[in-house]
């Protein structure tokens, strides 16, 4: 899913800025799929620390078993963990669409280390490692708040911490490739069925029911962006037709298990009409959001884990009509606080991340090196030879 992002991201940004935006994808993996099993998995899925981060059981994985099942899975603990480590990679990497074209390389790799470390892990522990808001009975079937409301809210921080690019509305900053767009976009809808299907750990009826309101969701969130597209800007948009898709799929990850395909069909539309809504109303508002982070992630991951209280249970009963609220009341109002904790945890912590770095390292480029492009200036190569 990581290099699909890269993709869809790198087709969004401005030609002479297309490597250094799939770069922050691609060495994501890397950095991320070492910092997970050095101490990334135990804090979020070691043993249970106040309701609040794990413990270190699992530096460096020890005991975690390729072979058995601590956990209460059907999968061992090893591959258990390897699936979390999908997550824990594309999470900063879905944040760094709101600082393209504008972040020093350098402190990058030092930002996606402490991000994971801080923000990612405790919030991943809360939902799925024992922690307080599992507890509270806060539904996150794949990933709405752990992934997408963390990293679109996180995003928002960054925007408004970097500030705008270089001629933000005076120049034209259309995407430079569309093809690349909608190739990134096919390859995130084709990945979520292992994102979100996968999350049923099993190969059973809720990853099948997963599996087919991923697919309905991303086509009605494909549907709506395009017509809104078509209605408010006159022409029906190839790339809000790919955006729309990856905000359908945004939002109904964290009901994926809970709902049937009726319920995705409503969660899709209303991820076409609430993420393009959200997008314009961040342009005018001049925040720079270069990628449309926040617009998609934040708000499709914030709709989407309200709208699991509001559908859990119809059209897919394996959960029964609720899952372990007295009343459906009960189960909104634990999602509403388990989307607020989240928001105040992702925004407060990445703003201190951030200027923290901002005081030490530095977190933009030169005006020079901006306006040459991030491909030569922080990577001494380019994109495209013509």
């Amino acid at each position: 899913m990581t290099p699909g992002l890269a993709f869809f991201y790198g087709g969004l940004a401005r030609s002479k800025n297309v490597g250094a935006t799939i770069m922050h994808s691609f060495i994501a993996i890397g950095v991320v799929s070492v910092v997970w099993v050095l101490w990334g998995y135990t804090l979020a899925f070691g043993g249970d620390v106040g309701g609040f981060i794990g413990n270190l059981d699992y530096l460096g994985l020890a005991g975690v078993s390729a072979f058995e099942s601590t956990l209460g899975y059907t999968i061992s603990d090893q591959t258990f963990m390897i699936f979390q480590a999908m997550f824990a990679i594309i999470t900063p990497a879905l944040i760094t669409g709101a600082f393209a074209e504008r972040m020093k390389f350098s402190t990058f790799l030092v930002f996606i280390v402490l991000w994971v470390t801080i923000v990612y892990a405790p919030v991943a522990h809360w939902v799925w490692g024992g922690g307080w808001l599992g507890e509270l009975g806060a539904l996150d079937f794949a990933g709405g708040t752990v992934v997408h409301i963390n990293s679109g809210i996180a995003a928002l921080a960054a925007a408004l911490i970097f500030g705008r690019r270089l001629g933000f509305k005076r120049e034209p900053m259309e995407p430079h490739n569309i093809p690349f767009v909608v190739l990134g976009a096919g390859l995130l809808w084709f990945g979520w069925f292992g994102f979100n299907a996968g999350s049923a750990l099993a190969a059973d009826g809720t990853a099948v029911n997963a599996f087919v309101v991923t697919n309905t969701a991303a086509g009605a969130g494909a549907v709506t962006w395009t017509l809104m597209s078509w209605i408010f800007g006159t022409k029906p948009s190839v790339v809000g037709a790919a955006s729309g898709a990856v905000a359908g799929l945004v939002a109904i990850t964290p009901a994926a298990g809970f709902v049937g395909p009726i319920p995705a069909i409503i969660i899709g539309l209303g991820a076409g009409i609430l993420c393009y809504g959200a997008v314009q109303l961040l342009v005018k508002l001049n925040v720079d959001d270069a990628l449309a982070v926040c617009g998609v992630h934040g708000v499709g991951g914030t709709w989407g884990a309200l709208a699991t209280g509001l559908f859990v249970g119809i059209g897919f009963s394996s959960f029964g009509d609720l899952a372990g609220a007295a009343s459906r009341g009960e189960q909104i109002l634990a999602q509403l606080i388990g989307i607020g904790a989240t928001v105040v945890w992702a925004f407060v912590t990445t703003a201190i991340i951030l200027y923290v770095l901002k005081a030490t390292m530095g977190l933009r480029v030169s005006k020079e090196e901006e306006e040459a492009g991030l491909d030569v200036s922080q990577h001494a190569e380019r994109a495209y030879r013509f």
